[in-house]
């Protein structure tokens, strides 16, 4: 009876041993899966922010400044100048320095020299900034 007693309870032993490797193995199992699901998600996260900071820079290229010239008729007052004119509608971005814009303004006027006279109308140009989509 003894033996009876001591072969079951070797075989409870290898039943336990058995479950517990099991459990073992699923548990490991279990792990490996959690940890490749959140490599995913990470490689996943990183695809949507990469692609949406590619959108929203191109949203920002869709709506760009453009520069335009424009032309406008003044009437030359007591005080102006060639000079203050320039430095009132010239843009910089456009013109290297005020002279440029004086001797356009000139050429468009047909003026041989820098005399303006009170009265006169002068034909000018300028740049505004205009945003296309």
């Amino acid at each position: 009876m003894y033996a009876d007693r001591m072969a079951c309870m070797r075989i409870e032993d290898e039943k336990s041993e058995r479950r517990i490797l099991r459990n073992r193995i699923r548990r490991q199992q279990e792990m490996k899966k959690n940890f490749f699901l959140l490599l995913i998600t990470v490689c996943l996260i990183t695809a949507c922010s990469v692609s949406l900071s590619g959108f929203r820079s191109n949203a920002k290229d869709d709506s760009t400044e453009a520069s335009y010239k424009y032309y406008k008729s003044i009437v030359i007052s007591g005080h102006d100048t060639l000079w203050s004119i320039a430095q009132e509608y010239m843009d910089a971005d456009h013109y290297d320095s005020i002279d440029d814009y004086i001797k356009e303004v000139k050429h468009m006027n047909s003026l041989t020299d820098d005399a303006i006279q009170y009265g006169e109308h002068l034909v000018i140009p300028y740049y505004d900034q205009v945003f296309i989509r």
